[in-house]
């Protein structure tokens, strides 16, 4: 019957009405939807796909087949770290470098090649280099769940003002010359030093003492903070605190402590009780002992933004968005998990924390998760099951775990511990 009268209305209003109608309700689709920059046209703007906190980016290197990228500010160059059929890449590779980073681990070992030409959308960015590991450290797709070629390095903001929405999904590149700020976002200076990225941040401590910190800005880095612990009078690190696996660096594994601190402020906006790391020195020290900054901000504290770096002009220009006020969480269980194989939503544990509630219960590295829950696993994404490990409950966590062909049930308490 509705369909009926809604027929008869539309007749009786004529042509000319229903036209207006459609003007106007186009003309309020593009306000609703008008990107936050007004009449400035970007250079080249692009969808991005958001792989837990990560910017995956599509990229062409030397007219090759697409190749997904996490966009990671914290190193200088893109790294490539696998490929898999069907993808097809063409570099000349001219020496055998190593690379430098955080981990307690050796200097690990990558192809090197230069004078490449990166193709993002319509955009053609060069020369730059790239490298090419020899072992694969991160295994981002098993971690990750998701397709991922390697990182995409800091050198692709330096020619232009880079905006990161994580509101629309997409990254633009303006031009200097004719780039405004928009409406409603702050602007802090950028602090550029040998080719990173720096914004000073205020950390308030658990007694209430408010300091300045120089922070690292590396979007490759999933986590909200973490501080060094190395040099002199450090950030003091709260008494509760948990033992943590903080990520995996370009040298090994870091480890470290996880705490809340009661507030991190970026220009006027406060973060209540972020979950930051601190770090064990010796993960840090070859990296943090001949520089001045305090520590790193990643894309889990800078996805609650829409910001626009402005690398040359040292602008850092960022607005909260519509994850700002979500709550901060972390690795209840403490299992890190990877898939078994490739694009196969079949978990297995990858890593347990040290004293965490998963070891506590007997969970191992190497068992297979079929369940959680009482739901199959291979009907949960890698991304699904970290959240159902981060989520805190009165209610323990049941898995069913497939070990040595037994299976074996256990129950995580679910606490939160910070």
């Amino acid at each position: 019957m509705s369909n009926i009268f809604t027929h008869i209305s539309f007749q009786a209003l004529g042509k000319q009405t229903i036209r207006r109608l459609v003007f106007v309700c186009l003309l309020a689709f593009s306000i609703a939807f008008e990107p936050a920059f007004g009449k400035l046209r970007p250079v080249q703007s692009v969808s991005f796909e958001t792989v837990g906190t990560y910017v995956v980016m599509k990229v062409k290197i030397n007219n090759s087949t697409p190749l997904n990228l996490i966009l990671d500010s914290g190193i200088r160059n893109t790294i490539i770290t696998e490929l898999f059929e069907g993808d097809q890449i063409t570099l000349n590779y001219s020496d055998v470098k190593d690379l430098m980073g955080l981990g307690g681990g050796e200097h690990l070992e990558a192809y090197s090649s230069n004078y490449n030409t990166f193709g993002i959308g319509k955009l053609r960015l060069s020369p730059k280099t790239i490298f090419v590991l020899k072992e694969n450290i991160f295994n981002l797709s098993k971690h990750t769940g998701s397709r991922i070629n390697g990182l995409l390095g800091i050198d692709v903001f330096y020619n232009h003002v880079v905006d990161i929405d994580y509101s629309q999904k997409r990254v633009r590149f303006f031009d200097r010359a004719s780039f405004i700020p928009p409406k409603g976002y702050q602007d802090i200076p950028l602090i550029v030093e040998g080719r990173k990225m720096y914004i000073q941040l205020t950390v308030t401590e658990g007694n209430g003492k408010k300091r300045p910190v120089k922070m690292l800005i590396d979007t490759g880095a999933e986590l909200n903070a973490w501080f060094q612990t190395y040099k002199k009078e450090p950030l003091e690190i709260p008494s509760k605190n948990i033992r943590t696996i903080i990520g995996q660096g370009l040298n090994g594994e870091i480890t470290g402590k996880l705490a809340r601190v009661p507030e991190i402020q970026i220009g006027s906006h406060v973060l209540k009780n972020p979950v930051v790391s601190f770090p064990d020195s010796a993960s840090i020290a070859g990296i943090i002992e001949n520089s001045d900054r305090d520590g790193t901000i990643g894309s889990q504290l800078l996805s609650r933004f829409n910001y626009a770096v402005d690398y040359a002009g040292k602008h850092f220009y960022f607005k909260p968005n519509g994850n700002f006020k979500d709550m901060f969480s972390y690795n209840v269980a403490g299992i890190e998990v990877a898939q078994v194989l490739p694009f196969v939503p079949q978990a297995e544990v990858w890593k347990v924390w040290e004293d965490s509630p998963a070891s506590i219960a007997g969970v191992r590295e190497g068992d297979q998760i079929l369940e959680v829950n009482g739901q199959k696993a291979f009907q949960i994404t890698i991304n699904e099951l970290r959240k159902m490990f981060e989520t805190p409950s009165r209610f323990p966590l049941r898995l069913t775990l497939l070990r040595n062909s037994e299976e074996i049930s256990v129950k995580i308490d679910m606490k939160s511990k910070i």
